[in-house]
């Protein structure tokens, strides 16, 4: 991707508090202790500009300019090692055409994390074990393990799921916005009252593999569900406390207390934090930002100038970054450290004032210090208790 022309500079210069990043709350010492962690997030949409080879992983990306928020640079920049990279695929028809649609398209899309990873194994490799991840960290490389948002991939063929295991599949959700055909989405009227007698065996099958559970999307009832059916510990991959923003998509202090009881750990999430523009107007600037590559230099021009009106009459949303923060230490209050950790939803619409992308990551680190976290917690919050409960998944399992 070319550089800015300097006639944008001014533009870019001048744009809302909302696309800066500050830094002057991380301390040296803040940030020689971030770079001490193991960090990494469990929810990266990514992946869904990979498929076509054009966009570039390891070069600099900004926010600003294509509305990216991870790149191997800004991994680097942010202290960040690694994380989940998501097979996600947007619900469509329960039909065996629909299945035979999607089951293509996650084939593509976890080729095309493999792939990435590959051209980039100087710098980043593909892990499969907690062990990985941190052989990958001594050996000075960031890690990336193979999630899957949305089983309808899946069909009614539960084989599939050893299939994409083989692929390196070891994290996956059930259901997405909308039910399908293992379980009801928080988002959509119920069907099943939680799982399908298909949705049943994709738990054990789930269990029997090693792959770790992950309810977010999933209605209250799944959630209930799965808790006692599951053999091992289960997570909300990018998730908040219900008790700061009341949307179905987050959990209540109630069911927050049950996952911990049973050793799970939910992500804290950077989306659901706060009403949010979804207008066709924001919409369509969104999709602007995503087309800037193949945009002029007057384009370009005109698209930042539009936003910048667009936010002065309807701002995105009003969560910043102490609204996130908020909800992290609600879940640490409610859980207990050992059972919270960090999945922002980076590229699939997360990212608040004050954190637009991985560069901010060492601002948590030092608002957890600040707000008297003991540096032991910090480091299960940041990446440990998502190595410990894929350990548990993994030793759970019984075939594969």
């Amino acid at each position: 991707m070319r550089l800015l022309g300097f006639a944008l500079l001014p533009l870019l210069l001048a744009l809302p508090a909302s696309a800066q990043q500050p830094r002057d709350d991380v301390s040296p010492a803040d940030r020689a202790f971030h770079e001490s962690l193991t960090v990494l997030d469990t929810h990266l949409d990514i992946p869904e500009r990979w498929d076509d080879g054009s966009w570039d992983f390891g070069a600099r990306h900004r926010w600003e300019w294509d509305r990216s928020q991870i790149d191997l640079p800004r991994m680097e920049e942010g202290g960040m090692d690694g994380g989940f990279f998501a097979i996600y695929t947007p619900q469509g028809a329960l039909t065996p055409e629909g299945y035979r649609e999607a089951r293509d398209a996650a084939l593509v899309r976890a080729t095309a994390i493999r792939r990435v990873l590959a051209e980039n194994r100087d710098r980043i490799g593909l892990a499969l074990t907690p062990d990985d991840a941190r052989r990958l960290v001594r050996e000075g490389k960031r890690f990336g393990f193979m999630s899957m948002e949305n089983g309808w991939p899946l069909g009614e063929d539960l084989s599939l799921l050893a299939t994409f295991h083989r692929l390196g599949l070891r994290l996956a959700s059930p259901v997405h916005f909308r039910n399908n055909q293992l379980a009801d989405s928080a988002t959509d009227s119920p069907r099943w009252h939680g799982l399908s007698p298909l949705g049943r065996q994709w738990v054990a099958e789930m269990n029997r593999l090693g792959i770790l559970i992950d309810l977010s999307h999933s209605s209250d009832d799944v959630f209930d569900q799965v808790l006692q059916l599951s053999r091992a510990p289960i997570i909300l991959s990018h998730s908040s406390p219900r008790a700061i923003f009341d949307h179905p998509r987050n959990l209540d202090d109630a069911r927050m207390r049950r996952l911990a009881a049973a050793g799970g750990v939910m992500f804290i999430n950077s989306v659901y934090l706060a009403p949010m523009d979804h207008s066709p107007e924001r919409a369509a600037i969104e999709d602007r930002h995503r087309r800037w590559a193949t945009l002029s230099e007057d384009e370009r021009q005109r698209l930042l100038s539009d936003e910048a009106a667009l936010d002065a009459r309807a701002p995105q949303h009003e969560a910043d970054f102490d609204t996130y923060m908020r909800a992290m230490l609600h879940a640490i209050e409610v859980m207990g450290a050992d059972h919270v950790g960090m999945g922002c939803d980076w590229d699939g619409g997360g990212g608040v004032i004050g954190m637009r992308d991985v560069t901010a990551l060492p601002r948590v680190t030092a608002a957890l210090r600040r707000a008297g976290i003991p540096d032991a917690d910090i480091a299960k919050i940041m990446g440990g208790n998502l190595l410990r409960v894929l350990g548990q998944a993994q030793a759970a399992a019984t075939g594969g």
